[in-house]
């Protein structure tokens, strides 16, 4: 068995259907920072791909928002299913600033998980939360 404490690392792909898809890419590519890999046509849907490392978020658009959303409130949001992502980058005070400066949701505000170890969770403008959390211990 692996140590718990052991970042395992391999290929994620995620798939976020999308009310609006330039909010959402403007999150995402110049918020958050994440690499756009590029758009691929699909039927009935455009998605638009970015990159963090070895994960892929997959952005679908239809040609009309869906009329249904998940519930608010993420982790106690008080529904099943995907709840949240976490996504470790080297500067998470830095991204969370620049969440706030294009007034996005900060439920979280950054605080130390374990010493050396911020944390913090946003939304993005659909209201999904992401976690963000320093890739490696100081």
């Amino acid at each position: 068995m692996s140590d718990p404490q052991e970042i395992v690392t391999g290929t994620v792909e995620v798939g976020v259907v999308v009310r609006d898809l330039g909010p959402m890419m403007h999150f995402y590519g110049d918020v958050l920072g994440l690499e756009y890999v590029g758009q691929m046509q699909l039927p009935g849907m455009v998605m638009e791909r970015y990159r963090l490392a070895d994960t892929v978020i997959k952005l679908l658009a239809g040609k009309e928002a869906p009329a249904l959303a998940n519930p608010p409130g993420g982790l106690t949001g008080g529904a099943s299913g995907l709840r949240y992502l976490t996504l470790r980058v080297d500067d998470v005070l830095g991204r969370v600033e620049r969440c706030q400066a294009a007034g996005c949701e900060v439920p979280r505000p950054p605080f130390e998980y374990r010493p050396g170890v911020p944390v913090a969770i946003v939304c993005d403008p659909d209201g999904n939360q992401i976690e963000l959390i320093r890739q490696r211990p100081t």
